[in-house]
């Protein structure tokens, strides 16, 4: 059941993924990229871009891709998102909304045994690996960064409930990435979904349902207003 899990996200972050190739607005100030919690729901208009369009009234470019990781090798499905440094296109960007890297720890350690992995992300200290460096490349456009943190599980149901240390670990690094830099701003969502509460989950209990979708858009919105 897992392994189809898992190849269906695949699947359809390939095929799915990256809802703006090119900017239908040239006017647009707002680029959003990264994983599954951003393009979930893409495909009905209610992902969290979605929402923050409706909310601030303005487009939000979206490049964001189901399945998408930090480190992903493979040229073709490279190119068309799974890799998420590659998702970035030039822009008069003045807020760049991410987030990205729960897949490489699930996938790729099974959030156990995971140093090594998160390490080359991001370092102790939050100023090394592969994510630090991907942010600055992205501040050198005078874009600002938003790193959104995760969905916590409700604790009930959910294949990721095991994730919960190694992703506090890996969200205190984006914090101290954060720290270093005043463009450079840390949102955490680990406040977001009330324990035992189902409904901000889809029915695989790992990615945001609409009504988290909508809250996530409330919480980045509030932010940059």
């Amino acid at each position: 059941m897992l392994r189809l899990i898992l190849l269906s996200l695949v699947l359809t972050g390939v095929l799915g993924g990256c809802t703006e190739s090119v900017p239908r607005d040239q006017s647009a100030r707002i680029l959003a990229m990264g994983d599954s919690m951003l393009a979930w729901h893409g495909g009905r208009r209610a992902a969290v871009s979605d929402n923050m369009e409706a909310i601030l009234g303005e487009p939000v470019i979206d490049r964001s891709v189901i399945g998408a990781r930090i480190f992903y090798h493979l040229p073709v499905s490279g190119a068309l998102g799974m890799n998420i440094s590659q998702q970035y296109r030039p822009g008069a960007w003045e807020w760049v909304v991410m987030n990205g890297g729960g897949n490489d720890l699930w996938f790729g350690c099974g959030c156990s045994r995971c140093d090594r992995k998160m390490t080359r992300m991001i370092t102790a200290d939050g100023q090394g690996g592969s994510v630090p460096e991907l942010v600055r490349n992205i501040r050198k456009s005078g874009a600002r960064v938003i790193y959104l943190g995760y969905l916590r599980s409700p604790g009930v149901g959910s294949m990721i409930d095991h994730c919960r240390d190694v992703g506090r670990e890996f969200e205190h690094r984006l914090k101290q990435m954060a720290a270093s830099d005043s463009g450079i701003y840390f949102l955490s969502l680990a406040d977001l979904v009330p324990h035992g509460d189902r409904s901000y989950h889809a029915f695989d209990m790992i990615h945001p349902s609409p009504k988290a979708t909508r809250k996530i858009a409330l919480r980045v919105t509030a932010f940059i207003r």
